[in-house]
């Protein structure tokens, strides 16, 4: 069975930073791209950055370039979302996701498995 759990949320002031992870197990890791959503209160879940399988191609959303980098490390199966110069309108449920493939990939219904989510909310 396959788990993806996050962790690193939490309260943060604008301007700082967080780092999100997202452990994954019973899969192939090195199979498997991987992402980052997230969902604001009132909205739909909007896609934030993955990766490729190596982690040698990622690619973002343009609300997010510049302040986020998604990274991976396949020895430890785990995948990370190292936010800075945090907004408010970043604050949401974060979700990590996995999908079969080799390519990174912006759209939900592509991801195969899915967290439970991490809360960050960034302050005034």
């Amino acid at each position: 069975q396959v788990h993806l759990v996050e962790s690193g949320g939490g309260l943060v002031l604008a301007g700082g930073s967080l780092r999100l992870s997202c452990a994954a197990s019973g899969l192939t890791f090195t199979s498997n791209t991987v992402g980052w959503f997230r969902q604001a209160p009132g909205k739909e879940r909007e896609f934030v950055a993955a990766s490729s399988r190596s982690g040698g191609s990622t690619r973002s959303a343009d609300s997010v370039k510049g302040r986020f980098t998604i990274s991976r490390d396949n020895a430890g199966n785990t995948v990370y979302l190292q936010m800075t110069s945090l907004k408010p309108e970043d604050t949401a449920v974060y979700y990590c996701a996995a999908r079969n493939g080799a390519r990174p990939h912006p759209e939900e219904n592509a991801y195969d498995y899915w967290g439970q989510g991490t809360q960050v909310t960034v302050s005034s």
